[in-house]
Parts: C-alpha cells; sequence; structure tokens
C-alpha cells in the first residue's frame, strides 16, 4: 500500500506538512465510503505515529496535529487507540529501547485525546502500568479474570440444592415415594420435567439425583431403568457415563471405597445398555498395565517361594528368613488398593451379564480376576444358576434332596441349561474362566462332576444316531478338557478334601485308562506352572512330602499314612512322584511306603498308578547299570514296589500291562521284571532257581500240595488278587499277546537287543524273560477257566507257524488247555456211562485222550520236516510235551510230609493252654480240612497217574518208528524233545529225566536206553557252554535226575536185574527190525554197565575240567552251576573227584581279583565238594577191575558206550550206528546246534563246524579220524596177535589196538593213554574174529553188497596197515586246513570225542563168533547199514568187503579166524617194535624243539580238537592226575611191546611233572610224535577217504 504521508511533509512539518496532514485527514474522513475511509484514517494515524516513534518527529508535534484531526470523526478516538494497541506491540517486540520511549511518550502526550477506559481495555496491562493508567498489572489481570467469569460463566440454573432448595426437595419427594401403586416411570419423568422449568433445576444434577436414589432404592430395577431410559433422551448419549464416571472418579483416593451399590447400578445400566463398557472402562482404576505388572509379580513371588522351599537353608538363616517373611506378610496385609474394574466385574456377575463379564476378564491376564475369592464365587453362583435345571433331571444321586437355587429374576441373564448340549454352549465357557478357582465352591465342583458322570452314562450306551454320536462326541472333548483346565486343577487347591477326590473318581471310573492317564499327566506336568497359586502349592506339597518321607519308618506307619493320605487328597501326583523317587534310591522305603498308602482314595490309587508308569518311562534313567551287566537298582526297586502296592490296593493294573505288552513290542524286555513282580506277588506264584528238592517234588503234585510245600512263603490271601490280575488281562485282551511276546522276546533279547550289551547282561535278560514267561503262563494256566483259556490259545501249528512262538513255549502254552480238555471229556464220559469198574473208568479216559489229542498229533506234523517223522512218531512227540510231573508219578513223600506237618501243628495247638478254646477249635478245623484235602488231592492224583500210564502202555509201540537208525531216533529224541524241555523249567527238567526213565520201564521198542544216557553224559560242553545261568541251573538238574537213576541201577546187581537186566534198552546189539525178546547174550550185564557208568563219569570231569580251563566267563559260570547241582550223584570216584578239586582250587585263586561272581561259585562249590569227599570211593571199588595188572588201567577212557568189558557186539554196533548216521547227525546236529546254542561265545564260535547239542558226535574230522584209528589199530593188533601166543591173546589184541589209538588218544591227554592199554585187551579178541571172518569172506563173495560195520571195521583196519603213509598225509592236511580256517582257537571239549563205540570184550571167541553170526542174521539190518555207508563217499566204499557170511558154518570160520589172527599177531609184534622206536626218537627231538611261540601251540590245540578233541589250555593237566601214576605201575606187568609204550608214556608224565614251565612242551611233544606216528602208519587211500568225509561234514 503507498504511504498516505510522505517523507518531505515529515521534513517540511511545520512549513506545510502539518497543514498537508490535517487536510488529507479532513478528506479521508469526509469520504463518503465508510469503510476506505476508516481504514485509510487509520493508515494516516499510523504513519504519523510511526514517524515518532523512528524518532522523525517529535512527539508534542504529533499530539498537537492529531489533536486537531480528533473532531474529524466521533469514533477517531477509537481508531486512535487501535493504533497504539498495534504499536504497543511492535515496539514491544523491537529491541531498540528508545523506539519504545518515544512509544510512551506519544501516547503519555496523547492521554487527553483518547480516554483511560479505552486505553485499558486495548493496550497490554504492563504499557498499562508504565504509563501509569493501573497501579499492578497482576491485579489488573486478576480482577479482569474475575470479571469475565461474572459475565460468561455465571449460570441461570440452578446446580445446587442449597441454591434452589425447594425445586431439589420436590425432585426428592417425587422419587422417593412409594413406587408400588400405579406409579409409573412415564408419569415422574413428566413431574421432574416442570420440576425442572418451574425451579430452573439444572438436568445433570437432576440425572445425577436420580442415579443418587436409584442407589438407594435397588429393588426398582424396572421403575429406575425405563425412568433413565426415558430421560436420557433428553439429553447428550455421553452424559449419563460422564455422570458415572465422576462418581466413580470421586472414590479414587487412596482412601475411598467405592460403595457396591455404584456398582451394582452401574452394572445394570451396562446390561440394559445404557452405557458403553468401552466409556465407562476408561474412568475406572487401576489401568490395565498395573494389574499386568501386578500379575507378573505375583509369579515372580511364587517362583522365589518355590526357590526357598528347594534351597537348603542352614538353622542360623532360617531364623532371620523366618523374621523377613514376617515382616513381608505385614506388609501385605494392609489393604489392597481398591479396584473398581473387579469391583464391576462382580457386579456384571451377581446381575448375570456374562457378556460384559467376559469381556471385562479378556482384558486382564488369565484367571487374575478369578483369583479373587468374591468374583470366583460370583461366578460359581452364576453357574449353579445356570446348572440347576440339567443337574436336578439328571445329577442327583438317588436318595438326596438337594437344595433346589432359584433363577436370576434378570430376563438378560444367560440361559438355563436344559441340556447337555446347552450345557456345553453356556456353562463350559464359565467355567474355563473359573480355572482352578473352581476350588472356592466344592458344591458346585461336585454338581459338575456329577453331571460329567451322568453325560458319560449316557455317551456309553448305544443307539444314537450319528448326528447325535458326532454331537457327543464334541461334547466328550469339552469334558475332557474342562477337567483338564478346571476340575484337577480345582481340586489342587482345596484343602484335603477326600469327598471330592472319590466324587471326582466316580466320573474318571467311566473313562478309558488311556484318558485318565493323559489326563495325569496335564495334572503333573504342566498344570502347575500354569498359576502363581498352583506353583506356590506344589512347593509346599513337596516340601511337606520330604518331611514326612524323612520321618516314616516302619513303626510310625499309622501317623505317617494318615498325613500322606492327608496330602495326597489334593496333590496326588507331585506327592507320588516324589515318593517314587525315594524308593528309586532307597529300595528300604518299599514296606513302610506300601504300608501307609491305606488311606488314600480310589483316584488316588488311580494316579500312583499312572505315576509308577511314567516313573519307569523315564527316558533319562539309564536301565542299567555304570558295569552294563546288571539291571539297574532304580528298575527293581521300582518293579519291586509296583508288585507289592497293586497286590494290597485295589489299582487298576490295564495300564501297567498294556505298557509292559508295549515295551515288549518295541524289543524291550527290562521291564519284564515288573511284570515278573506283579505276578508273584498277585498270585504267588514264585520262579526261583533256588528251589529244594523237597519244593520241586511238592511242585508235581495237586494245587493244595504247591500251595503248601512248593513255594517260599506260604501263599495266603492271593485270590483276590490273582482274580484282579486274571480281570485285568482278559478285559483288555492281554493274557495271550504278552505270552506270545514273552515267547518272541527271548530270542529278541539275543538277536536283537543283545548287540551292544554285555554277554552276563544278555543272560540276565534272557532269564527274565522266560521265567516271567513260565510264571506268567503257570498264572494263567492255574485261574483261567477252561473255557477261558481255550478260547484265547490257538492251536499249536497256528502258535508255531504264525505266531513264530518257539515250540517249547507253545506247548508249554497249550499244555494245561490239553488237560483241562481231556479231564473235561473224561467227566462227560463218566457221566454218560455209570460204569464203575477201573477197566471203564482207563478205557474212557483213554478215549477221551484219543479225541482230544488226535487233532494235535495231526497238528504237530507240520512242525518239523518230514524225515524226523521217520523216527520219531508225531503221537510220541506230542505225548511227550503235552504230560506233566503231575501225569507222571505220585509224590508220595511230599504229602506224607505235609500232612505229618499238620498233625503237627495240630498237636501243637492242643499243647497251648494260653490260646482261646474258640479259637483252637477254628485252628483245629483248618488243620483237618487241609489235611482231608491233600489226602484226597494224593488219591485222587494216584488214581490218573495210573490211569496215564495204561494210556501210555497201549501207545508205546507205536512211538518209536526207527525207520533209520537208533542212534538217529535218540538223536532226534534228544534234540527234539529232552534238550529243549530240560531247560524249560525246573520241573521240565525232572520231568525229561523221569521220562526217559519211564520209556525205559515201558520196554518201548527201539529205544535203546544205554545210547541215550550215553549221548546225554557224553558231551555236555556245548550244551553247558550255550546255557544261560537259570538254564544252567535246570540242565544241572536234569543231569542230577539221569545220574540219580544210573547210581541207582549201579548201585546194586539187584536193582540192575530187575529194572534193566532183561529191558530192549540195555541190548547191545542194536536191530533195525523188532525186539525178538532178546538173547540173555545180547544184554549188557552189570559189570558191564558198572565200566559204562565209570566211563560217563570220567567224560563228566572231563568236559568240567575243560570248561573250567577255558577261562571263558559262560563256560566257567555254568560248569560249576551243574557241578553244584549234581553234587548228590557225582563224583563217586576219588580221583575224578581230585582232578576237579584241583582245577576249582585253581579257579578260586585267579578270579578272586577278577571276577568275584565266578570266585563266590567256585568257593561254595569248592567247599561242598570237600564235605562230599569221604563219601567218595576209590575206583577199584566203583567198577570192577580184573586181577592182571595190565587190565588195571580204568576203563573209562573209552569213548564208546560200552564200557571195558562190554561185550564186542555193542561196541561193533554202536560203531556201525555211528559211521551210518555220522554224517547225517552232523547236519542235523549242526542245525541243532544252531538252534541250541544261544550264548554265542567264543568258544562255541571257535569250535569246527559241526557243534553238537547233545555231545553225539563233535568235530566230524575226529569222527573218521577214530574210525580210522580203530580199524588201522584192528589190523595192526590182528597182526601182533598172531606173532604171539594165543594165551596173551586177548591183552595183546587190545595193546595192539592201542598202539594205534594211542597216539590219537595221548594226544588229547595222557591219561587216556594209559587206560586205553587196558582197552586194548578185549577189543583184541574182537578184532581176531574180524580179521578171519574178513579174510574169509573177501575170498569167497568180494562182490557181494551186504555190509556189515564189522568187517568194513576190519578191511579198513588192513588198509590202514597196507598203507602207513595215508595217515600221516591226512593228519598233515587236517592241520594246514585249520590252520587255515583263520588260527582261530578251538578250546573244545574232550566230549568232542564222537561216542564211536570202542567196547572191548574179554569175552571168549565162541561167544564172539555166536554174535558175530547174529549181526549178520539180519538183513534188513545190514541193508540199513549199507544205505548209511554209502553216505560216505565213494572212495570209501571201494575198501568195504562184501559177505555173506551167514552161509558159513561156524567151525570154518573159526578156522580161518584162527589162521588169520596169527598173521595179524606177528605183524603187530614188529609193527608195535619199529613204531616205538620211532616214537622215542621223536619225543625226545620234540622235547628239545618245542618251545614255540604261541602260535603253534594253537596249532596244536587245533590239532587235537581235530583229532581227540580234548584241547585244553596250555596249562592244563589231564582230568585225573592220581590214575595216570598208577596206570604207569601197572603198565609195567604188561608184555614187551606195551612195555616200550609203557616206557613212552611214563617218560612223557616224568617230563610233565619235571617242570611246570615245561609241562605244555612236554604233553604237545608227546601228541606230535603220536600224530607223526599216526601219519607213517595210515595210508594214501584213507587220506582221500577222510578227506571227502571231512569236507562232507565240514
Amino acid at each position: 500500500m503507498a504511504a498516505l504521508l510522505p517523507a518531505e511533509w515529515i521534513k517540511n512539518w511545520e512549513k506545510g506538512g502539518k497543514s498537508e496532514f490535517v487536510q488529507l485527514c479532513r478528506a479521508l474522513s469526509e469520504n463518503k465510503n465508510h469503510d476506505v475511509g476508516f481504514r485509510d484514517i487509520q493508515q494516516a494515524l499510523y504513519e504519523l505515529a510511526y514517524h515518532v516513534v523512528r524518532g522523525n518527529l517529535k512527539h508534542d508535534q504529533a499530539s498537537n496535529v492529531l489533536g486537531d484531526v480528533i473532531e474529524f470523526r466521533e469514533d477517531m478516538p477509537s481508531i486512535l487507540a487501535d493504533v497504539f494497541c498495534i504499536l504497543d506491540i511492535e515496539t514491544s517486540c523491537l529491541e531498540e529501547k528508545n523506539k519504545r520511549d518515544h512509544f510512551t511518550q506519544l501516547v503519555l502526550a496523547c492521554l487527553y485525546l483518547v480516554s483511560d477506559t479505552v486505553l485499558k481495555e486495548r493496550l497490554d496491562p504492563e504499557t498499562l502500568e508504565s504509563l501509569g493508567l493501573i497501579k499492578q498489572s497482576q491485579q489488573f489481570n486478576q480482577k479482569s479474570v474475575k470479571i469475565k467469569t461474572k459475565l460468561f460463566y455465571k449460570q441461570q440454573k440452578f446446580n445446587l440444592l442449597r441454591e434452589e432448595n425447594e425445586g431439589y426437595a420436590k425432585l426428592i419427594a417425587e422419587l422417593g415415594q412409594d413406587l408400588s401403586g400405579n406409579i409409573t416411570s412415564d408419569l415422574i419423568l413428566e413431574n421432574i420435567k416442570s420440576l425442572i422449568g418451574c425451579f430452573n433445576l439444572d438436568p445433570n444434577r437432576v440425572l445425577d439425583i436420580i442415579l443418587e436414589v436409584y442407589e438407594c432404592r435397588p429393588e426398582y430395577d424396572d421403575f429406575f431403568v425405563p425412568l433413565i431410559e426415558s430421560y436420557m433422551y433428553m439429553c447428550e448419549p455421553q452424559t449419563l457415563c460422564h455422570i458415572l464416571g465422576f462418581k466413580f472418579k470421586f472414590y479414587q483416593d487412596p482412601s475411598g471405597e467405592t460403595p457396591s451399590s455404584l456398582y451394582r447400578v452401574a452394572a445394570v445400566l451396562l446390561q440394559h445398555n445404557l452405557i458403553d463398557l468401552e466409556d465407562l472402562y476408561v474412568h475406572l482404576l487401576p489401568g490395565d498395565n498395573a494389574i499386568i505388572e501386578e500379575h507378573k509379580r505375583e509369579i515372580v513371588e511364587a517362583k522365589q517361594i518355590v526357590r526357598k522351599l528347594t534351597m537348603v537353608v542352614l538353622s542360623s538363616e532360617k531364623t532371620e528368613e523366618k523374621e523377613k517373611e514376617k515382616e513381608k506378610e505385614e506388609e501385605k496385609t494392609e489393604k489392597p488398593p481398591d479396584n473398581q474394574k473387579l469391583g464391576l466385574l462382580e457386579a456384571l456377575l451377581k446381575i448375570g451379564d456374562w457378556h460384559h463379564a467376559q469381556s471385562i476378564m479378556d482384558q486382564m491376564p488369565p484367571f487374575y480376576s478369578t483369583s479373587h475369592k468374591a468374583i470366583a464365587l460370583a461366578l460359581c453362583q452364576l453357574v449353579h444358576v445356570t446348572i440347576e435345571p440339567l443337574y436336578r433331571r439328571v445329577g442327583v444321586p438317588k436318595g438326596a434332596k438337594g437344595s433346589p437355587i432359584s433363577s436370576l429374576p434378570n430376563k438378560r441373564a444367560p440361559k438355563q441349561a436344559e441340556s447337555f448340549e446347552e450345557l456345553r454352549k453356556e456353562v463350559f465357557n464359565m467355567l474355563c474362566y473359573l480355572g482352578p478357582h473352581l476350588s472356592h465352591d466344592p458344591i458346585l465342583f461336585a454338581k459338575v462332576v456329577r453331571l460329567g458322570k451322568a453325560f458319560m452314562k449316557e455317551f456309553q450306551s448305544d443307539g444314537s444316531k450319528q448326528e447325535d454320536k458326532e454331537k457327543m462326541e464334541t461334547l466328550f472333548s469339552c469334558l475332557l478338557s474342562i477337567t483338564d483346565q478346571v476340575l484337577l486343577p480345582s481340586l489342587s487347591l482345596m484343602d484335603c478334601n477326600a469327598c471330592m477326590s472319590e466324587e471326582l473318581w466316580g466320573m474318571f471310573k467311566t473313562f478309558p485308562y488311556q484318558y485318565r492317564y493323559r489326563l495325569y499327566g496335564q495334572w503333573k506336568n504342566e498344570t502347575y506352572n500354569s498359576h502363581p497359586l498352583l506353583v506356590k502349592v506344589k512347593a509346599q506339597t513337596i516340601d511337606r512330602a520330604k518331611y514326612i518321607m524323612k520321618r516314616l519308618t516302619k513303626e510310625n506307619v499309622k501317623p505317617s499314612g494318615r498325613q500322606i493320605g492327608k496330602l495326597s487328597h489334593s496333590n496326588p501326583t507331585i506327592l507320588f512322584d516324589y515318593i517314587l523317587s525315594q524308593i528309586q534310591k532307597y529300595d528300604n522305603l518299599i514296606t513302610p511306603v506300601v504300608d501307609s498308602l491305606k488311606y488314600l482314595t480310589s483316584l488316588n490309587y488311580d494316579v500312583l498308578a499312572y505315576c509308577i508308569i511314567e516313573a519307569l518311562a523315564n527316558p533319562e534313567k539309564e536301565r542299567m547299570k555304570h558295569d552294563d551287566t546288571t539291571i539297574s537298582s532304580w528298575l527293581q526297586s521300582l518293579a519291586s514296589f509296583c508288585g507289592a502296592v497293586f497286590r494290597k490296593y485295589p489299582i487298576e493294573l490295564a495300564g501297567l500291562l498294556q505298557y509292559v505288552a508295549n515295551q515288549l513290542k518295541a524289543g524291550k524286555s527290562f521291564d519284564l521284571l515288573i511284570l515278573k513282580e506283579v505276578v508273584q506277588k498277585m498270585a504267588g506264584i514264585e520262579i526261583t532257581e533256588e528251589m529244594t528238592m523237597e519244593q520241586l517234588e511238592a511242585m508235581t503234585g495237586g494245587e493244595q500240595l504247591k500251595a503248601e510245600g512248593g513255594y517260599f512263603g506260604q501263599i495266603r490271601n492271593t485270590k483276590k488278587s490273582s482274580q484282579r490280575l486274571k480281570d485285568a488281562l482278559l478285559d483288555h485282551d492281554l493274557a495271550l499277546p504278552l505270552c506270545l511276546l514273552m515267547a518272541q522276546q527271548r530270542n529278541g533279547v539275543v538277536f536283537q537287543e543283545g548287540g551292544e550289551k554285555h554277554l552276563k547282561l544278555v543272560g540276565k535278560l534272557y532269564d527274565q524273560c522266560h521265567d516271567t514267561l513260565v510264571q506268567f503262563g503257570g498264572f494263567l494256566a492255574s485261574n483261567l477257566s477252561t473255557e477261558d483259556y481255550i478260547k484265547r490259545v490257538p492251536s499249536i501249528d497256528v502258535l508255531c507257524n504264525e505266531f513264530h512262538t518257539p515250540h517249547d513255549a507253545a506247548f508249554f502254552l497249550s499244555r494245561p488247555m490239553y488237560a483241562h480238555h481231556i479231564s473235561s471229556k473224561y467227566d462227560e464220559l463218566k457221566k454218560a456211562e455209570k460204569g464203575n469198574k477201573q477197566q471203564h473208568k482207563v478205557h474212557k479216559y483213554i478215549t477221551s485222550c484219543e479225541l482230544v489229542m488226535a487233532p494235535v498229533h495231526e497238528a504237530v506234523i507240520s512242525l518239523h520236516l518230514p524225515k524226523v517223522w521217520d523216527d520219531i512218531s508225531p503221537q510220541f512227540y506230542a505225548t511227550f510235551w503235552s504230560l506233566t510231573m503231575y501225569d507222571l508219578a505220585v509224590p508220595h513223600s511230599s504229602y506224607d510230609r505235609e500232612v505229618n506237618k499238620l498233625k503237627v501243628q495240630m498237636k501243637a495247638i492242643d499243647d497251648n493252654q494260653e490260646m482261646p478254646p474258640n479259637k483252637k477249635k477254628k485252628e483245629k478245623e483248618r488243620c483237618t480240612a487241609l489235611q482231608d484235602k491233600l489226602l484226597e488231592e494224593e488219591k485222587k492224583q494216584l488214581e490218573h497217574v495210573q490211569r496215564v500210564l495204561q494210556r501210555l502202555k497201549l501207545e508205546k509201540d507205536n512211538w518209536l518208528l526207527a525207520k533209520s537208525t537208533k542212534n538217529e531216533t535218540i538223536t532226534k529224541f534228544l534234540q527234539l524233545c529232552i534238550f529243549p524241555r530240560c531247560i524249560f523249567s525246573a520241573i521240565d527238567a525232572v520231568y525229561c529225566a523221569h521220562f526217559v526213565e519211564l520209556v525205559h520201564q515201558q520196554k518201548t521198542p527201539n529205544f535203546s536206553t544205554l545210547l541215550c544216557y550215553d549221548r546225554v553224559f557224553s558231551d555236555i560242553i556245548y550244551t553247558v557252554a550255550s546255557c544261560t545261568e537259570n538254564e544252567a541251573s535246570r540242565y544241572g538238574r536234569f543231569l542230577c535226575c539221569m545220574l540219580e537213576t544210573v547210581t541207582r541201577w549201579h548201585s546194586d546187581r539187584v536193582i540192575y536185574e530187575k529194572e534193566c537186566g532183561n529191558y530192549p534198552g540195555f541190548l547191545t546189539i542194536l536191530r533195525a527190525t523188532g525186539f525178538d525178546g532178546g538173547n540173555k547174550a545180547d544184554q549188557l550185564d552189570y559189570e558191564n554197565f558198572r565200566h559204562v557208568v565209570h566211563k560217563w563219569h570220567y567224560k563228566l570231569t572231563k568236559a568240567s575240567v575243560h570248561c573250567l580251563e577255558t577261562g571263558e566267563y559262560t563256560h566257567i559260570r555254568n560248569i560249576l552251576i551243574v557241578l553244584t547241582k549234581i553234587l548228590p550223584w557225582y563224583p563217586k570216584v576219588l580221583n575224578l573227584g581230585q582232578a576237579l578239586e584241583r582245577r576249582v582250587h585253581k579257579i578260586c585263586q585267579e578270579e578272586k581279583e577278577k571276577r568275584p561272581d565266578l570266585y563266590a561259585l567256585a568257593m561254595g562249590y569248592s567247599g561242598q565238594l570237600k564235605s562230599r569227599k569221604p563219601f567218595m570211593i576209590p575206583e577199584n571199588e566203583f567198577h570192577h577191575k580184573d586181577p592182571p595188572a595190565r587190565n588195571a588201567v580204568p576203563a573209562a577212557v573209552q569213548n564208546g558206550p560200552g564200557g571195558a568189558g562190554m561185550p564186542t557186539s555193542l561196541t561193533i554196533n554202536t560203531v556201525r550206528l555211528e559211521e551210518g548216521t555220522a554224517e547225517e547227525t552232523a547236519d542235523k546236529l549242526k542245525e541243532k546246534s544252531q538252534g541250541v546254542v544261544k550264548v554265542i561265545n567264543k568258544t562255541v564260535n571257535a569250535t569246527p563246524k559241526v557243534t553238537t547239542s547233545n555231545g553225539n558226535s563233535a568235530s566230524n574230522s575226529k569222527i573218521i579220524k577214530e574210525k580210522d584209528d580203530k580199524e588201522k589199530s584192528g589190523k595192526e593188533k590182528d597182526k601182533e596177535k598172531k606173532d604171539k601166543t594165543p594165551a596173551a591173546t586177548p591183552e595183546m589184541k587190545a595193546l595192539g589196538k592201542d598202539g594205534k589209538d594211542k597216539p590219537k588218544e595221548e594226544r588229547a591227554n595222557k591219561d587216556e593213554k594209559a587206560r586205553e592199554i587196558k582197552e586194548k585187551t578185549p577189543k583184541s579178541d574182537k578184532e581176531k574174529e574180524k580179521v578171519k571172518k574178513e579174510e574169509k569172506a573177501s575170498k569167497e563173495e568180494k562182490s557181494k553188497t551186504v555190509v556189515t560195520i564189522i568187517e568194513s571195521k576190519s578191511t579198513a583196519e588192513k588198509e590202514r596197515e597196507k598203507e602207513p603213509s595215508r595217515e600221516r598225509d591226512l593228519a598233515k592236511e587236517m592241520k594246514s586246513k585249520e590252520n587255515a580256517k583263520g588260527g582261530e582257537k578251538v578250546p573244545v571239549a574232550g566230549s568232542l570225542k564222537s561216542p564211536v563205540p570202542r567196547s572191548e570184550t574179554s569175552e571168549s571167541e565162541r561167544e564172539q563168533k555166536r554174535r558175530k553170526v547174529d549181526t549178520h542174521s539180519s538183513p534188513s539190518h545190514s541193508s540199513t547199514v549199507k544205505d548209511n555207508l554209502n553216505e560216505l563217499k565213494d572212495s570209501s566204499a571201494k575198501h568195504y568187503i562184501n559177505h555173506t557170511t551167514p552161509t558159513l558154518s561156524k567151525s570154518k570160520e573159526r578156522e580161518v579166524e584162527k589162521k588169520d589172527l596169527d598173521k595179524s599177531r606177528e605183524r603187530s609184534r614188529e609193527r608195535e617194535k619199529k613204531d616205538e622206536k620211532d616214537r622215542k626218537d621223536r619225543k625226545r627231538d620234540h622235547s628239545n624243539s618245542e618251545r614255540e611261540p604261541p602260535q603253534d601251540s594253537t596249532k596244536r590245540r587245533k590239532e587235537e580238537n581235530g583229532t581227540t578233541g580234548s584241547s585244553k589250555h596250555s596249562k592244563s593237566e589231564s582230568p585225573s592226575d592220581s590214575p595216570r601214576l598208577n596206570e604207569k605201575e601197572k603198565e609195567k606187568n604188561k608184555s614187551k611191546s606195551s612195555g616200550k609204550e609203557k616206557g613212552d608214556s611214563i617218560k612223557a608224565d616224568k617230563m610233565e611233572k619235571s617242570s611246570s614251565g615245561s609241562k605244555k612242551e612236554s604233553r604237545h611233544d608227546k601228541e606230535k610224535t603220536e600224530k607223526k606216528e599216526k601219519r607213517d602208519s595210515a595210508g594214501g587211500k584213507e587220506e582221500k577217504k577222510h578227506h571227502k568225509s571231512s569236507d562232507k561234514h565240514r
């Protein structure tokens, strides 16, 4: 804008500027456009004043001209005041002070132009003060504020009662009148409006008063709510909320307390949607952040409490801690600040406004609101109301009245639940908000649980539609959630309420255990961490549990039990978890804890079962000890506790049994320990290897006898607990699965679990698995009804073929079924016909047996290869496996023992003066009843046994078919029947021995008792080595019983003659076809039997010594166990006993530090052995020795089943059998041994490939070599015999034979060497005959095909003579082959020797010839022999000469034989001399050179295995030293040829004695020389034969 006041005017102010300015002002004021004129004048005046401020014009000049201008317009002073106002602002901002002074002076100069009031109005108070228009700017300001307040804020309405008391008085009277008449809210509203208008009342104040009155008259909801609603139409919507908020704020002082009436009013208004929760919520304190902070603080405090309780505090610190805690508690007791949000929430819940209450709860941390008791109770009350109709319909128990709860008057409250579906929609949500705080209302807790129970009843009843089922499923899962989130946590917070616990169990028992255990798991592991209160409770429970457990002893079980019970009602999981952790550490707590658990509720018992399973399944715990050889003690303690607690209390077993089954499915057998304990404690069935023979005997009787005399503890009161166990198994179908899993797991232990584990542990687990199976099977057999059993156990072929159950276990499970079946059929038949004769009964019994067993006979055929049934019939197989000791013999002595005990008891009762008469009577009655029961049972068993024996008598002819050979039959019998069963259980071991005796006594055709016993005793090393600890114990029992029988026969000629004399089992000629009554000469006579028994004892010694010397843990342990078991009958011979004693003593010394368990076993055995020493007898008393010194060498060395004086034909035949079956048995045995050798230890691995389960034949090379030896030696003997005088013939013959045999034997041990000198004697006779016969026959009919083994032998012997180099080569090859096997050590026992009979006889030649003729006279036999021989390689067949001797007359035979004998004698004499020279030389060489590195010794060992199989540790001595010396002396009396040999043996002995260091070498030297001699004497063809056959076997 252009300046109105030019600068020239100012410069020339006095001259013309002033006048110009005045004219301008006049012109402007006269301007018709008022607005433009006003602005221009303003500008003109401003510019003038501005020049003054800047100092261009003086203030008086300006004031003068302004005085002139002021009159031009009326409003000029006002315009000037405006200009001053603007300049005031501008100058106050300037920094130059002079400008401000100029301005002040101008205003002062113009004061006469503008009035004070206008200036006061427009200028700043500070300016006015500086102008002197006012005294103080501050006072002026205050005054102006007051004036403004008066002007603008003074109301026209009356806000307070005191202002217009009449109007408000009328209002209060209006609202406070009696509202019960026809007065409506609309009418009152009109009156209120008129009062407001008349008395000018403030409407907001009126609303406030309405609310105040409503607070005081809460019962008139129906009046006040519509009134307020109507009134609100006249106000702004927020007004009501603000007024309420203002009311709440009034109470927010620290000391204020909001009245509940205000909460209620606010709640009702919220419910009727008159205000918005969000609007009101902001007015309430404390803020949400403060609430969250408080919640966090509570959690931290809870954790601190836990830490304090778990920390170990020393007593001095304790007092300080307690003082601090007291102070803290005092602080806490000060009243917490008022929480208006919770107050409002409580009010909402009380009036039933669930919707808004839920919104408030959602704003807070979970369970924070309900952790306040008032709110929890309010919510509980709301739930009470909501569930009332449904609870009255389905939840009230019979006979209970209950107190009905009236519904809320409020129509907007939640709908009451009439059905379970509504319950889910309405109530479950409320309960979830309640959470653990349902504990405040136990009655509601009980109601909810009862509703749950009612629902489960409906849920489990069938017949609903598919949609309904789905709904029910949803409901069920909701119920489980409620249980998990509400019921169980609430129970934890309840104070020891056993009724609630029982109430809850009422519902829980309807859940399957899987759901229950899941709930317990959540409760134990998660719930307690979800809420600070629960965290504290957990800590306190543990603290209390520690306190109780520290003081728990056997003496204070009752009071402690009460405390435990009290604690367990609310927090069982935490308590039991702690108790179990203590039990795992201290097993002596088990008994007091079990006794103290009697005050638990049913729910607690169930929780205990869960806790036990959880503890067992704890993945962090190792199931074996650090040494990896034993099961951990915590597992043993838990198992023991399980058994005790499940027996004593009614705890459900399903979960535990299923857990064991699942562990077995997973291939873990550790947990079988639990099943074992549970069955033992609940059913009273013990499995222990430590049973005495008396107990074992009692176990073969009836149930009553078993209970009285069979167990260690008297089994009482197991009826209920065994019934519970049975029900659990049947209800959950676990009986058969557990059996099958255990049966399968036995092998799983070895082949799946066993890989990494220590051998000892594998054995323990195997035993545990097996024992548990036996125990569990026993439990099922005695507790399941016939129907249950038969329904559950499938047939034998299904068990074995489909379920892959091992045969022994399958028969074990099926056996009770057959017995039940037969007895029930028998009873049916008895009822059908009333015939009472014994004959009829037996006939019926046999019929019922046939009916039951026929399908079994069919079924067993599929279990084995068809080849098996050539030798034994399926009927025999099934009979063997289906019978038990109960069927074979009555334990009369056991019955007598128990009856006598009862008589003694009754006498004691009579003598007892202190016992009251009525008790006496009762006890006596009990004893009498028991006695009668036992006698009745004995009678019943006696009848049963007689029936069974009748049945066996009828069956026996079809038992053994012997289509191949008797040897093969025995092999099958041992392999498929005896061995698997004798190690199954202690009673089975006894049964097997009895069964063998029974088969013998029944005169069963084709059964050679002699062979059977021989095979059992001959080679026990493999069987012993492959047993576990418990199996070894059972095997020992079996051997013990077998030895008992043998010893009985050995003890007295009369007994022997009576029980064996004319029995087919003791025939020495084993014909292939039927037994024709037997020639007396075919029987083994008593003296020869004694020789055989001595041989068996010797074999046992040899095997035992070998096992003891292997250094292998399993061998040593098992043989010591077996030896301990057979101690009553072995050793009987002094020198054998001494040999054993030395070895055991050595073990004691060696193992003392290394393996204490072996040391303990050895010491135990050693002590018992010493105590038996007085009962041992010298060898010559044990079996008769011939008077000549030469024969005095013990016969025990022999390998054949016949003793020294056994008839030739027995020898011959057994040899024949052996040869015939060599290959077959090798293969079969291989199969068998693979099954039998469970514990695959070094020794067994190292043995040559054919492992014999029963010691039938071992390394094939050895078998064949022995044959060869025999043949060879036979020929040599024949030569010698011819050279020598007839008088010396028998002995010389024997010598001749042994001249060859000896080297082989010596390699094994010197003993044998000496003994075999004796063997030679009888053998030579035999060979004489052989040679004669063979020569004659060969001349006559070389082309015929009937081959007898005798002949084959003699021809083989001749060939040996002709081809001396053959055997040397053979031995070399054997050696190289075995070395090629990897140089493994082959510690095979002496038992490896095949039982190739080398029995020799000293009978007259005539008798022998007669026997020979007998042998040949059986064409069928010859043909079988021929077949068997054909199995040997063809090369060997060339050398057998075919005979048809039966056509020759006896006299001719004799002549031929005599000639042959003479020739052979000469030959053998010469050869022997040569041989012995060579031997001596070689011995010398070797003794010098044979200090070889260990490799050589292993070679040597292999060679020994290959030939005699009696390898030992290099240090070992031969099994009996003392006999060796005697033998030497006896040998001195022998002929020259034998003298040389004797010299050799003495030398060797001396060398052995001379230095312990060279023991090893000297024996090996001797053995080597013998080998070489053998090689020299053998021929090339023989080698070929040997080669082939050994390859075949290998």
